[in-house]
């Protein structure tokens, strides 16, 4: 973990929810308004948070404790979707040094794009609103016929980026995001600062672990210190 990578990325790949930005508190709304409606008493955000790189399957599941093989789920997905897609950049916003980051980054010669789960309905209008629309390719969890923890999206932003996946790093706050980029053969870093889920980051085996995106920017300098290529 404390060792150098040996050699320099040529791109940075990142998760969307909880690693680049902070959407949990419209997901959370949408899904209250669920509750809401029916005469429920909203879910604490608390509760909700955790789950939110999941969707609307870890924010159904939080709230009204279904999972989506039972009755009733698919009209609260339904709903849940209809809510977010409304209003999904009311509260959302980058977290705080990704600004940062995504300018070292582009500043060193290097691209960044996104891998997500998220639907491309809602990736797509998503971006532009909370600055992240100059993404190099923005890959989607329906782009390939396969969503995270399976490779293919990671490979498919590869491609598209015209670079070989050892050529990548990825970074998630999420158990599945290390497993993809794992599989995918890229150098994989878990952000402490995410949501990740019911599994502690410290347990998935990541290339490296950091608490701050500042963390990143200063590997990546040390990186291409020693790197003649960069």
């Amino acid at each position: 973990m404390t060792m150098l990578p040996t050699a320099a990325p040529r791109a940075i790949l990142f998760d969307l929810d909880g690693t680049l930005a902070d959407t949990a508190p419209d997901l959370a709304a949408a899904v209250n308004l669920l509750r809401t409606v029916r005469g429920l008493e909203p879910t604490a955000y608390d509760i909700l948070r955790p789950t939110a790189s999941a969707g609307a399957r870890g924010m159904i599941g939080a709230s009204f404790g279904l999972t989506p093989d039972d009755a009733g789920y698919a009209e609260l997905r339904d709903g849940f979707f209809s809510n977010y897609e409304a209003a999904m950049a009311v509260h959302s916003s980058l977290f705080d040094g990704i600004p940062a980051l995504l300018d070292g980054i582009e500043t060193a010669g290097l691209q960044w794009g996104i891998v997500t789960n998220k639907p491309k309905r809602f990736t797509d209008p998503l971006l532009p609103q909370i600055g992240l629309a100059h993404a190099a390719c923005a890959i989607s969890g329906d782009t390939t016929p396969h969503a995270k923890p399976h490779p293919a999206p990671l490979l498919e932003a590869a491609r598209r980026l015209n670079l070989a996946p050892e050529d990548c790093w990825y970074v998630g706050d999420d158990l599945r995001d290390i497993q993809a980029g794992k599989a995918a053969g890229m150098l994989t870093i878990a952000c402490g600062w995410g949501y990740c889920g019911p599994v502690e980051p410290q347990h998935w085996q990541a290339d490296y672990l950091f608490q701050q995106p500042a963390e990143l920017l200063a590997l990546l300098k040390q990186v291409h210190a020693t790197d003649s290529v960069v």
